[in-house]
């Protein structure tokens, strides 16, 4: 027969209590380090702080002995005596006493990072199973507002906030070093083939007038319906995907030295139908043939090897239609943590929703940029998001779009880093085809299309940290193309060998 053992929560409640990971022993040293050396301190206080020791008398002395150190003042048992001499916590552990019986626990100063860093682990270690009970606790608790959903998204935020806390906290840097990393990154750009300080787009023209796609920028891609701005996404995220190369940065760590690993959220196209756009650029088959099997056997062939080229390219699909912003930052940060992230694209912001209605389509914009912005700052990577123009471009004689012409575009113009559009005068041109029987409109009309033929124009209508202009390239619509545009003189050289 079975024994029957006996169940009680309050019991095992306590036991799990006191075994939250701690070290008494660790706080006590580090602490008696910091008393009786106060230049310790400078060497830790981007370690640790306050928050991070287990017991509420250690976190007091250390912010005591922080903020005196802050001006300058001695922090020693006898300084801290007249600060918590009323202090009950201190009281119970023997008084003023326990500060001199810290200083004489002291570790010597070569070891106070590392202890430092052991109660820091410690710390994450107990936020880590508070975060496991308060989810556990939400999870048990069925309520309207709380759907299983947005708990996921909730609970993988947090833990992302947790595992980069500390990482990004630098605090002042003094300008020798603010000038050492800014040498680094022009050396970095001098080294790198065409010179970018960011990742290269593939398009010369554009790198030159963009320095790359940088870190921690949002660029906004806007046009009008069959301007190509999907088409140049996709040419943009396969021409990094493709040369991706994975190495040793200059600060020691490991990640992509050129190209990168691309995120796509295509919430327009079916993953299946960018692939296709992909494959047809890679394979030179038009993309029309492809979509019907309409392809010779040399056709196949390529578009075959083709795919089987792109097996490796580090370029991920999400296809998931309206998203919220919410879930897309949680896709992203989880996309970073599983396969790494260097560039992310939104096709297109219009499509993207807002956490929650709100009064107003500009406020949703709003909140929808702002949340593309801080995904591009959290994860320290460009993101490249497409926007509709209003139709009042087209209402105009030049139709070359202005930042005015952005849908919602106040919250858009100020959130972005970049704003680019994608004109294509060849698309307009084609409309305005006078009828046969008037040969001289005919005629110009057939110089004007010949000279505008297979060209493009990205003009750069704002851009934070450089030049705005336009580049001109090259678009082969039969492969949904863009490349770098051969200038005349370019040509004329070429042709003198």
């Amino acid at each position: 027969m079975n024994e029957i053992t006996s169940f009680n929560p309050s019991q095992d409640e306590t036991a799990q209590a006191t075994a939250l990971p701690h070290s008494v022993e660790a706080e006590q040293q580090l602490l008696g380090a910091i008393l009786t050396n106060n230049d310790v301190y400078d060497r830790i206080a981007s370690i640790i702080g306050p928050q991070h020791f287990y017991d509420p008398v250690h976190a007091r002395i250390y912010e005591i002995a922080a903020a005196r150190i802050a001006k300058n003042a001695l922090a020693s048992p006898v300084t801290l005596k007249a600060f918590m001499e009323d202090d009950e916590g201190l009281k119970e552990l023997g008084g003023p006493a326990y500060l001199a019986r810290l200083a004489g626990t002291a570790i010597s100063a070569f070891a106070v990072r590392d202890y430092a860093q052991m109660i820091y682990d410690l710390a994450i270690r107990r936020e880590l199973i508070a975060l496991g009970r308060d989810i556990s606790d939400k999870a048990a608790r069925v309520e309207i507002s709380s759907e299983p959903k947005e708990q996921i998204v909730e609970a993988e935020q947090r833990l992302y906030k947790l595992s980069e806390q500390g990482q990004s906290e630098t605090g002042f840097q003094s300008f020798l070093r603010a000038v050492t990393d800014a040498v680094n990154v022009a050396n970095a750009a001098y080294q790198r083939e065409g010179g970018l300080a960011g990742i290269s787009t593939g398009l010369v023209d554009m790198d030159k007038k963009l320095g790359g796609l940088h870190r921690s920028d949002l660029l906004i891609l806007a046009g009008r319906p069959s301007m190509g701005k999907t088409s140049l996404a996709t040419n943009i995220a396969f021409n990094i995907a493709k040369a991706y190369k994975r190495g040793l940065l200059p600060d020691g760590a490991e990640g992509a030295v050129d190209g990168g690993v691309v995120g796509f959220y295509s919430l327009e196209m079916s993953a299946e139908q960018l692939a296709a756009r992909i494959l047809s650029e890679a394979s030179e088959v038009p993309s029309e043939q492809i979509r019907r099997g309409d392809m010779t056997e040399a056709e196949f062939r390529r578009f075959v090897d083709a795919a089987k080229a792109l097996e490796a390219c580090p370029l991920y699909i999400d296809d998931t239609p309206a998203l919220p912003i919410s879930q897309l930052a949680a896709r992203a940060r989880r996309l970073k943590r599983t396969h790494g992230l260097d560039c992310l694209i939104v096709d297109s912001l219009q499509l993207v929703r807002p956490a929650s209605a709100k009064d107003s389509r500009v406020n949703e914009v709003s909140e929808i940029t702002q949340g593309l912005k801080a995904i591009a700052k959290e994860l320290d990577i460009p993101v490249v998001a497409l926007s509709q123009l209003s139709r009042q471009v087209e209402s105009r004689d030049d139709k070359r779009p202005q930042l005015s012409d952005l849908r919602e575009s106040g919250s858009i113009e100020q959130d972005a880093d970049v704003v680019m559009f994608v004109f294509r005068e060849e698309y307009y041109a084609e409309r305005e085809k006078p009828s046969d029987d008037r040969l001289d409109e005919m005629a110009a009309w057939q110089e004007r299309m010949e000279r505008l033929h297979g060209k493009a124009e990205v003009i750069i209508g704002k851009q934070r940290h450089g030049p705005i202009g336009t580049v001109e390239l090259s678009f082969e619509g039969r492969f949904t193309r863009f490349g770098n545009l051969v200038k005349p003189w370019q040509q004329d050289r070429d042709e003198s060998f």
